[in-house]
């Protein structure tokens, strides 16, 4: 397999080392950026013969045609609004596609390919990283379980090992993605129905053994199409992100005084020798919260997947359902706990948001997948599969 990985931070980074260090079966990988100098200190920190580093912009459809020929498929670890333009390309050279997602319109646009993918013979498969992405699958591996499922319910946060106020909170992915998860809506299931709630609200206490107090709150983008897959099937669905105790309320003020606008702002005073229309308070913050907020210190991901249903099925072993439960209430839990890497040096947030996105490339590549076309990752993908790829990684799940 010869695998093409666009964008050389730290998701293509995570994605370039699974695929050479974790991955047999891949015989060769393109790590590309807009700035080559990235894109080969990836592959030098890789350390190996079968990774090449390439210029690209990700926004120059011709010369992305041209990389991505001779592939077999390619990651999208660039900013999501390039992931439309991306699976087009991808389309015309009949090269398998993956991407990190993070925004429902796009990725709506992308599902809209599905009979050019198809007769292309390719998968698009949006939104597979840690959230949107591998919590996707995880939701069909344990729905599976039940013979009647009613609610689940996803809870997801990375979090620096060393808090620092006054967010308690560090840069671990794109700044701009952090923003689009806390202020557009959030797309989930409430009484069977379909409907969008404000992100940064619904906040809640939630515990994991060994941390100090946590919250949780609703974001933007982590239900992806779960609430379309999951509509007239189940009753609740919701998604919401983790952090420490105190980070909502710091955050929303900010949001509240105008701080992520994307409204130009008004010209004069002391913007009247600069053209203001091309000053954006949501530029100047992007800007600030890099300058200022930590990043790349050790860190931790959770993960929390709670099914609520009747006729659980109970595992005595790996993969080895027992008899189902009395048709009761009955409440399943998945716990993930990840932490940096000190061997590779791999954050937390690398490993599950990257390799989930390296796992799909290679099963779209080898034909591993459900169905050919533009497609959801919750049904194109196999999840016992998929969950023995995450193990044989170390990225186990604890039952309760």
């Amino acid at each position: 397999m010869k695998i093409l990985v666009l964008g050389a931070g730290r998701m293509g980074h995570g994605a370039a080392f699974d695929l050479v260090h974790n991955s047999p079966g891949v015989e060769s990988v393109t790590v590309a950026d807009a700035d080559l100098k990235k894109a080969e200190a990836v592959a030098e920190a890789v350390g190996t013969s079968r990774i090449d580093a390439h210029h690209v912009d990700a926004a120059n459809h011709s010369d992305i045609a041209r990389l991505m020929q001779g592939h077999d498929s390619a990651i999208s670890c660039v900013n999501y609004w390039y992931n439309e333009s991306l699976s087009r390309a991808a389309i015309e050279t009949s090269t398998n596609f993956c991407d990190l997602g993070g925004n429902n319109y796009v990725v709506d646009a992308q599902l809209a390919m599905d009979e050019q993918a198809k007769a292309a013979g390719i998968n698009i498969i949006p939104d597979c990283g840690l959230a949107p992405g591998m919590v996707s699958i995880l939701a069909m591996h344990g729905a599976a379980r039940f013979e009647r499922l009613d609610e689940i319910h996803i809870r997801v946060g990375g979090l620096p090992q060393r808090p620092e106020p006054p967010l308690d909170y560090q840069l671990v992915f794109s700044v701009e993605g952090l923003i689009n998860e806390y202020i557009e809506v959030a797309r989930v299931i409430r009484g069977g129905e379909i409907t969008e709630v404000p992100s940064m609200t619904e906040l809640e206490s939630l515990e994991f053994e060994g941390f100090p107090p946590l919250e949780a709150f609703q974001t933007s983008g982590g239900t992806s199409t779960l609430p379309d897959t999951f509509l007239g099937k189940i009753k609740e669905l919701d998604y919401k992100t983790i952090r420490y105790a105190g980070h909502c309320e710091k955050f929303r003020t900010m949001i509240d005084l105008g701080l992520c606008s994307s409204e130009p702002l008004s010209a004069g005073g002391q913007f009247a020798a600069i053209d203001a229309s091309q000053i954006t308070p949501r530029k100047v913050f992007a800007q600030l919260l890099q300058q200022h907020l930590p990043a790349d210190g050790p860190d931790y991901v959770l993960v929390s997947l709670e099914f609520v249903g009747t006729g659980l099925a109970t595992v005595t072993q790996a993969s080895s359902p027992a008899s189902p439960q009395a048709a009761e209430t009955a409440r399943l839990r998945y716990d993930i706990v990840d932490k940096q890497d000190p061997a590779t040096g791999l954050s937390a947030m690398m490993r599950t948001t990257a390799f989930p996105a390296s796992i799909i490339a290679q099963m779209m590549a080898r034909g591993e997948v459900l169905a050919r076309g533009a497609t959801p990752q919750e049904k194109a993908i196999d999840p016992e599969k998929f969950v023995a790829e995450l193990a044989r990684r170390n990225i186990r799940i604890t039952e309760s």
